[in-house]
């Protein structure tokens, strides 16, 4: 059975995961505004896109960190018992 240390690092990991890869694809799709910029259209095209991939992003780390707090919460009862709240 793991120890309630092994829990909490677990899931500082995942979350760590998580927060990196919303960053990195923020960052990918600022890149790619930023290299159309000078392309009218497609520049439109890219910045409302930019917005889409933004909030998509967005909406996914909180679901996946809430998920993972949730599934943390429960093996935290299980290694120390019911009686944690």
């Amino acid at each position: 059975m793991p120890s309630y240390s092994d829990v909490q690092k677990a899931a500082r990991v995942e979350k760590a995961r998580i927060w990196f890869g919303w960053l990195a694809g923020n960052a990918i799709m600022l890149m790619i505004a930023n290299a159309t910029k000078d392309v009218h259209v497609v520049s439109v095209v890219t910045q409302v896109l930019l917005v889409v991939v933004f909030v998509a992003l967005t909406v996914a780390l909180f679901r996946m960190t809430g998920a993972l707090n949730r599934k943390a919460a429960a093996k935290r009862r299980e290694v120390l018992g019911d009686d944690y709240q």
